[in-house]
């Protein structure tokens, strides 16, 4: 079972994702907490809880299709800095730095390739007979 998880985790940007679904759960959860905690948010709330949950499918999107890690990451860091002007300073500059970070890991990964295994010698080496 360890050995399928780690098989799976290694062929996709696992750690980029993971990054990315914590900024996109931290943006989002600060306008969700109770009154008490924080101000009064308007708008503003309701667009960090927008692009928390943008973010969130981004890391999902990347753990899941990594063939388009390309796309995934680079919508990731421009959503992560967009949260820094749109909500609290993108979830107090935490949710941000983790966006951008995670963005760049996915946009930086590649999948493993297997070695190619090597050609034949040209010229084998003559194996001389007895008489």
């Amino acid at each position: 079972m360890l050995l399928r998880w780690r098989r799976w985790r290694r062929g996709r940007p696992f750690w980029g994702g993971l990054l990315t679904v914590a900024a996109g759960v931290e943006i989002a959860a600060i306008p969700l907490a109770p009154m008490k905690v924080m101000l009064h948010q308007g708008a503003a709330g309701a667009a960090s809880v927008l692009l928390g949950a943008v973010l969130i499918v981004l890391g999902l999107s990347a753990w899941f299709t990594p063939h388009y890690r390309t796309l995934t990451g680079i919508l990731t860091a421009m959503i992560a800095a967009a949260a820094l002007v749109l909500s609290n300073l993108g979830g107090f500059l935490i949710g941000t730095v983790a966006g951008l970070i995670g963005g760049g890991l996915v946009f930086g990964w590649q999948p493993r390739t297997a070695p190619a295994p090597e050609p034949p010698h040209p010229n084998p080496p003559l194996v001389e007979e007895e008489a």
